[in-house]
Order: C-alpha cells, then structure tokens, then sequence
C-alpha cells in the first residue's frame, strides 16, 4: 500500500474540503495518509517513508510546497507531488490536464504516471527566485496588487472572481501606458515597447488567460508571450469579447527560449502570483532547471 502525506491548504478556494473528508477519501481509495495544514509550522517536514505528497489547495500552495521541495538537498528524497485542485484558477493542474473532483481524481494515482515539470530560475533580482507558472512585467503584476488590496472584500464562488479578475485586468490596460523593454532570447534580440512580457512553463496565468495553449511545462523551454504597443487596443478587445462570452482569433506573439535576459523600464514584476517590488529597473536573467519536479498525471493508455 503507497503512503501519501496530504499538504492542506484549509483556506483555498470555496473552503468545502475538510481534512476528515480528504483523509476518508484518500484512505478508502487503498492509500495509507498521513497529514500536514500549510497553515502549520513544520508542515514542511517529511518522511522518508512517504511515497508521494498531496497538495490540496490551490496554484499558492503547490509553489509554496514546491520552494520546500526545491530547498532540499541533492541527496535527499525527492517526492512526487499529486494535485488535489481547490484554488480560485488551478492553473498549474489544468496545464497538467488534471480536473474533476475529488473522487474523480484520487483513484487515478493507482495508474498515474510521473510527468517532469520545469522550473525557471530567476537571477538578477535580489532574493534566489524561481517560477512554476509565469515570470512576467507590466500588466499582470499590476492586475495583482489591485487584486490584493481588494481580496478581503470579494467573497464571490470561484466562477465569480475569475470573472471579476479579467474585469479589473481590462481596467488596467485601458489604462496602462507600454515601457521600453530590452528582451534577448537564447541570444536573439527583440527589443521594443511593451505592454506585456511573460515569460510562460504553464497554458495559464492570472484568471485563467490561456496565453500560451501549447506550453509543456517538461519540454525544456519556455514561451515568451508578448503584447506590443502596437498590439494593445487589439488585447483589449480580446480581453472585453472573452468577459462578454464571446470568441476571439487574436494571437499572441510567442517565442522559445530556454536563457532570456529582460531589462524592463517599469517596476511591474511578478513571480508566479508574487509580486516583486523593485527600486529601480535591473536586467534580469531567467534560466530554465528541466525536470526539477515531477507530477502525478493521469496515464492516456489506462
């Protein structure tokens, strides 16, 4: 019988998943579960007789689970991470494919297979940084600290959020004035004048925008999104038909790379759903770490 140590997040999303349910759950499904709240000191220490860890939470937890992980020595056990998806966007699970509830999903470990998962390392700033999702500048972090300074107000379902995310993201690109940013991507120029640069490992960012629908988070790589000047009335009226419910073509100008260097004008940066403030602009370097985590994903031949 595997042994799995369920990491809770007690806070994410509607708040309906309970420790004595998620534990029932995964027991009667034949895993043996030990467990651990996010909310907790030393929830971050694990056993080495512990086959796979549980993160039942949203895209907060699986990156605050993923720095303890990432902090632990070579010669240290390394565990798989199984998504139980319960944040407000998923958006690590749903580029990993992994959706449903929670009886839909935990019997699938039994016949999961292991995929890798990329990191990119962030250097230049001046704390070690990594990202699972997304590095970025511009109007993503500036949609962030909206968000945060009105998250104690919004008590909506996860449907409602989402929806109110992509209303105030419209706001802030109305009203966004593009910066000059230097991009050079595995030794290729592309500087110019930008609303938005987002460097990409997952599908999608913030309130579940697919900006990158071909991304794989294990293919060794990243996708560079970009948003021109010259592209943002063209964003803005993707951003109001997708709010309104209805299709839109636009195409993101995409590029691959797996070394960038990015000097922004501004002081808009975020790390996965982290802010990150600056006094002045730096060049930043981003290096992708292939593989350095591996999920359980649902095998497409069971």
């Amino acid at each position: 019988m595997k042994r799995a140590h369920l990491l809770h997040n007690p806070g994410a999303g509607e708040k309906d998943f309970s420790k004595n349910e998620l534990m029932e759950l995964i027991g009667k499904a034949g895993f043996e579960c030990t467990y651990s709240s996010v909310k907790k000191e030393n929830w971050d220490k694990f056993e080495d007789e512990t086959d796979f860890l549980v993160i039942a939470g949203g895209d907060g937890t699986v990156r605050r689970t993923a720095k303890a992980l990432l902090k632990r020595k070579v010669l240290d056990k390394q565990f798989p991470l199984a998504l139980l998806p319960h944040g407000t966007a998923n958006n690590v699970a749903g580029t990993l494919n992994i959706s449903g509830t929670v009886h839909d999903i935990i019997p699938t470990w039994h016949k999961s297979i292991l995929k890798k998962f990329d990191v990119g390392k962030i250097g230049g700033l001046p704390d070690n940084m990594f990202f699972l999702e997304a590095f970025g500048f511009g109007i993503f972090p500036k949609l962030m600290k909206v968000m945060n300074k009105m998250q104690d107000d919004v008590k909506e379902s996860r449907e409602d959020k989402i929806k109110m995310a992509r209303a105030v993201l419209y706001d802030v690109v109305l009203s966004y004035r593009s910066r000059a940013c230097k991009i050079v991507a595995d030794g290729v120029d592309h500087t110019g004048k930008y609303v938005m640069v987002e460097i990409m490992n997952t599908r999608s960012i913030g309130p579940n925008l697919e900006l990158s629908p071909a991304s794989d988070p294990g293919d060794g790589e990243f996708e560079i999104i970009l948003i021109p000047e010259n592209h943002q009335k063209k964003f803005e009226e993707y951003l109001l038909n997708l709010i309104n419910g209805k299709e839109d073509n636009y195409s993101f100008t995409t590029l691959k790379a797996k070394k960038i260097q990015v000097l922004w004008e501004g002081k808009d940066l975020h790390a996965d759903d982290e802010t990150i403030k600056i006094d002045k602009p730096v060049e930043v370097n981003i290096e992708v770490r292939p593989g350095l985590l591996e999920f359980l994903v649902t095998n497409p031949e069971s």
